[in-house]
């Protein structure tokens, strides 16, 4: 009896404090476009025309960058391993030792090379960076439209996520989609990430990026379109619906964010001792609670979060400078991001949803490109005082989410998504998958994002049939 009657005066006081700041605390300006210029030197006069036009490019590496990878790899300086551990430790020694001879002697970048190249990729400059996207048109029948798509990656990944569920998107009938289901697909890099430009001046964040990729769907000719991401990219797309709500018609994704205000410490004291008050379900009862299983995992995991939000650029040079490096780094987060359950197991489970080449290949884009510390980089700006400020904005454009159960974040309920995206209009609890979702999961993925996109359009019908 003491204790709930501990978590009646805590929630009681925490309610109070929930209203106090309501009160006293200045809700941010909504976003707005800003004069942006991220290329070298000094900002063009006004009257300098940003060049528009859209270039086709092809992915290709000079030999003499795959010989300087493979002497490099040939002089790894391996350490001693702990004995009777696996990943707990970060990346396993023993495994990184077979992934690296794998890395030598079989892997082909020539091959991954020209699966890259089966999308076609291009480039516009924007804001004084050029911006690499790939675009995929669907052969469509007479009479049939394409539904155009933005798809947002986030860190540590590409453009590469997306290539196994490109295919179900835009031919959807011999992937267990209808007719009704075809979509164009357009899927940049973050600037700063692969085969975007640097951004050469500080400040750019996921803000930054939404006003970008909005400029780029702009010139690409659509008026109005979807948008879905997750990691960087559910924020990046979130920002851009705030920015101009108008030409988005429905935000998907894969980690819905919200503030961790003292409305959700509220909410989250009051679920303990109250679930159906807070919204739950006994299902979201079991994975919210106890909380405190969520804060280990987040203190064990988010030691890279603190790293790079601080200082990118420090271990920028190590990881710029050696291969095996960055593999370790990079990889280490497709295991346990994956699964935490992946810290277990002797090769941190990574050969169960991806094989060897496609985890080198998405390690192979940052090592060419030289882009591992300018990726990094976005961690150091989130903490802005503009990027902070929008998470406080609601986002009013129709929303779908699809929760995987091992999501890094922790489950977000569907009755708490509606914080921050009053109009939810779909929620998919996942049976499987975590924070990789369109890598690691891309059918349930796709499949989910096509019955967002039919809700949504069917909610534009009784509109259409009006105007007839």
């Amino acid at each position: 009896m003491g204790w709930k009657l501990t978590t009646f005066f805590v929630v009681v006081a925490v309610a109070i404090a929930v209203l106090f700041s309501g009160v006293l605390e200045t809700p941010p300006e909504p976003l707005e476009f800003q004069d942006n210029y991220w290329g070298r030197g000094a900002k063009p006069s006004p009257e300098t025309k940003e060049d528009e036009k859209v270039y086709g490019i092809i992915v290709n590496v000079s030999d003499s960058a795959i010989a300087d990878l493979k002497n490099r790899l040939s002089s790894t300086r391996f350490f001693e391993a702990l004995e009777d551990v696996q990943f707990q430790y970060g990346f396993h020694r023993d495994y990184m030792i077979d992934l690296v001879n794998y890395w030598k002697t079989q892997y082909d970048w020539r091959k991954q090379e020209a699966y890259l190249n089966t999308f076609l990729h291009y480039k516009t400059k924007i804001e004084g960076i050029d911006v690499h996207f790939v675009r995929v048109k669907p052969k469509l029948k007479p009479g049939q439209t394409a539904k155009p798509l933005l798809l947002v990656h986030g860190w540590p990944g590409s453009v590469f996520e997306f290539y196994k569920m490109i295919p179900m998107l835009v031919d959807p009938t011999s992937h267990g989609g209808s007719e009704d289901d075809v979509f164009e697909v357009i899927a940049p890099s973050i600037p700063g990430y692969g085969f975007s430009e640097v951004p050469h001046k500080k400040g750019f964040d996921q803000i930054a990026a939404g006003q970008m990729f909005l400029k780029l769907m702009e010139r690409l000719g659509f008026e109005k379109f979807y948008v879905q991401g997750g990691d960087w990219g559910a924020l990046i797309t979130r920002s851009m619906a705030l920015l101009k709500p108008s030409v988005i018609k429905g935000l998907h994704t894969n980690m819905p964010t919200m503030k961790f205000s003292a409305a959700y410490g509220f909410y989250l004291m009051l679920g303990s001792v109250a679930p159906s008050l807070a919204g739950l379900t006994e299902e979201d009862y079991d994975k919210v609670y106890p909380a405190s299983r969520q804060l280990s995992f987040t203190l064990q995991e988010s030691g890279y979060y603190h790293l790079q939000a601080s200082k990118p650029d420090t271990v920028g040079f190590a990881l710029n400078d050696s291969p095996v490096g960055l593999a370790a780094y990079i990889l280490e987060k497709f295991s346990t991001w994956t699964n935490p359950a992946n810290r277990d197991l002797s090769d941190g489970g990574l050969e169960k949803y991806y094989t060897k080449d496609e985890l080198l290949t998405n390690v192979m884009i940052y090592w060419l490109t030289g882009t591992i510390t300018s990726s990094m980089r976005f961690y150091k700006e989130a903490f802005a005082g503009r990027a902070l400020e929008a998470s406080t904005l609601q986002v009013t454009v129709p929303t779908g989410v699809a929760a995987f159960p091992y999501e890094i974040i922790g489950h977000v309920p569907e009755s708490w998504c509606y914080w921050g995206y009053p109009n939810l209009v779909h929620y998919t609890t996942m049976p499987t998958g975590g924070h990789f979702a369109a890598f690691e999961q891309p059918g349930l993925l796709a499949d989910d994002i096509r019955v967002f996109v039919r809700k949504v359009e069917a909610l534009d019908a009784p509109e259409k049939v009006a105007d007839q």
